[in-house]
């Protein structure tokens, strides 16, 4: 069976890319990284270990990055460096300057895996995994702000457009400012085919058209757990169509999920998805999901 392949969002997880944290996140400067007054280097590794076998769990193989002092403390998010299709992987350039090196670690493990790379995002061009979003498998939808450009949009669209694959870019608003980050994943989680996890007040008005228009059920998760978690209770990952694992501690958030027949794992996360702006769909890079 092909070791690759991922044009969807919510279908079955059967492999995926993580970095388990250690040294380079243990001499992160939190004020430089931007991470918050929760963060706690030790505790987030230990939390981090326990999504992972919450993963594996799900029946997904993990393809290992491993922290080997690089200072790369982001590079744990390994859903932003790169971009899977069913012809291979496209290698993106990050909008945030200190996550520069980061995309050439996802294109070395894939030439040792035997994936193949379709493309590569280059200067002055920048798409980061977060604002990219698999509406269907012939549609991704890729939002324009801080960390995600113009250019790299249209590269972006280049790469693809030979697969048969259209891409729709959103502007998105900025919001707490350009040290922070919002994705276009910071105001959708897709929990199963044609069903998502939303914060309106934030999405692209045409983006939250389109997928309505597209027959899409659109749940609104609480306004008040969003700005609680910093936007956090929104970032889901689905393992298999309506299972998904979220942070810990937005009871109704997890109960707007159940309400619609999802089953919801949690895990503590105070300390690396909080503190660090980043929660479990950030920390995974699917490189294989079922085929619908």
């Amino acid at each position: 069976m092909k070791g690759f392949g991922c044009q969807a969002m919510a279908t079955p997880l059967m492999r995926v890319l993580m970095r388990r944290p250690g040294t380079s996140l243990r001499a992160a400067n939190a004020k430089e990284w931007h991470y918050g007054p929760t963060f706690d280097a030790e505790k987030a590794i230990a939390q981090h270990a326990r999504f992972a076998e919450l993963v594996a769990e799900s029946g997904a193989e993990i393809l290992w990055l491993e922290d080997n002092g690089d200072g790369l403390a982001d590079s744990m998010f390994t859903h932003d460096p790169s971009l899977m299709t069913d012809a291979g992987a496209v290698i993106l350039r990050m909008g945030k300057p200190l996550r520069m090196r980061e995309p050439e670690l996802h294109a070395e493990r894939y030439r040792q895996a035997g994936i193949p790379i379709l493309g590569t995002i280059e200067a002055p061009g920048t798409v980061e995994g977060g604002d990219c979003v698999w509406v269907d498998d012939k549609t991704l939808a890729v939002g324009r702000g801080v960390r995600s450009n113009q250019s790299g949009i249209e590269q972006l669209s280049a790469i693809l457009a030979p697969i048969g694959v259209t891409v729709l870019g959103y502007d998105l608003p900025l919001w707490q400012g350009e040290e922070a980050c919002l994705h276009l994943m910071s105001v959708i989680s897709p929990l199963a085919e044609k069903m998502a996890l939303v914060h309106a007040p934030l999405m692209p008005a045409a983006f939250y058209l389109m997928l309505r228009e597209r027959g899409y059920t659109l749940i609104h998760a609480p306004e008040a757990d969003f700005a609680a978690s910093n936007g956090l209770n929104l970032n889901v990952l689905p393992t298999a169509p309506g299972k998904v694992i979220m942070v810990e501690g937005f009871p109704a958030t997890k109960a707007a999920m159940e309400a619609h027949g999802c089953e919801v794992k949690t895990f503590e996360a105070d300390a690396l998805c909080i503190a660090c702006e980043g929660g479990p769909t950030c920390l995974t890079r699917p490189i294989l999901r079922q085929a619908t």
